[in-house]
């Protein structure tokens, strides 16, 4: 065998396995696509906790590689949310999405990536307490670099959020996540594999608006620094995570938020 052959065959083996694991962060984005004809199957729960107001959410999804570099996706939820004023429970707002991997990078055990997403929000809930009437959409831009033990990922989103029947916009959205993440022992793709991520996430929301005038007691700025653990083995993943405040600046008298917790399933075929 000539020297380069070795040589390229010996990149692919020892970046297979980092494919092979490749997931996006908790909270964050990433740039993780799926290959070409792969099927993801994804279930999720999550819970906000602010104040006396919670809402827990279960959801199911699908996705779908078109190509290796092209995912497209589809999500239903159903939504719980409990305040003072009444407990809600229901079909909360579906979405579909896409995300296109426009470069990718493989070195000697480190891929790097880079990817655009698209997300639209539509107005499917049971009840106006479980989604807002109207549709929003979600773009955003994310980076990815993945080697055998170190791991981080930077992303931004802006959110547009539309406007409903009666007038009422809720501030649009800037989300912004620096992700950093290490796996202490270097696993074969046979082996249960394990890599602990620290993210920083910051949202920035502006002042929402009923008909065109600004509402005093809406938007401003969050911090949080979330701890969070994926747990993979072969095609089925477990990521787990916990976003804890760290820095609240939101305008006039809203709650601030005191938690929100997640827990996925993945299964790629």
């Amino acid at each position: 065998m000539k020297p380069i052959a070795r040589s390229t065959m010996f990149a692919a083996l020892l970046v297979a396995p980092i494919a092979s694991h490749a997931h996006d962060p908790v909270f964050g984005l990433g740039p993780h696509t799926l290959f070409q004809g792969g099927v993801e199957f994804h279930a999720g729960t999550s819970r906000s906790d602010a104040s006396d107001e919670s809402e827990n959410e279960y959801a199911l999804a699908i996705k779908y590689g078109i190509t290796s570099d092209w995912t497209v996706g589809i999500e239903a939820p159903y939504v719980d949310v409990n305040r003072p004023g009444g407990d809600v429970s229901g079909v909360g707002n579906a979405s579909i999405s896409t995300k296109y991997r426009f470069w990718r990078n493989d070195q000697l055990g480190v891929q790097e990536s880079a990817a655009a997403s698209l997300k639209t929000i539509i107005d499917t809930a049971d009840d106006s307490r479980l989604g807002a009437r109207a549709t929003d959409v979600v773009g955003g831009l994310a980076y990815g670099y993945e080697g055998r033990k170190w791991y981080r990922w930077t992303s931004l989103r802006y959110r547009r959020n539309g406007e409903s029947d009666a007038g009422f916009e809720r501030g649009d959205k800037i989300l912004f996540d620096l992700v950093g993440g290490i796996r202490f022992s270097q696993t074969s793709y046979r082996e249960p594999d394990w890599v602990w991520m620290i993210e920083l996430n910051g949202e920035h929301t502006r002042r929402a608006q009923s008909n065109g005038t600004d509402l005093t007691n809406s938007g401003g700025t969050e911090w949080f620094v979330s701890p969070g653990l994926m747990w993979t083995y072969r095609n089925f993943a477990i990521k787990t995570g916990v976003q804890l405040p760290i820095i609240s600046n939101l305008n006039g008298n809203q709650d601030e938020t005191s938690y929100r917790a997640s827990l996925e399933l993945e299964m790629h075929y």
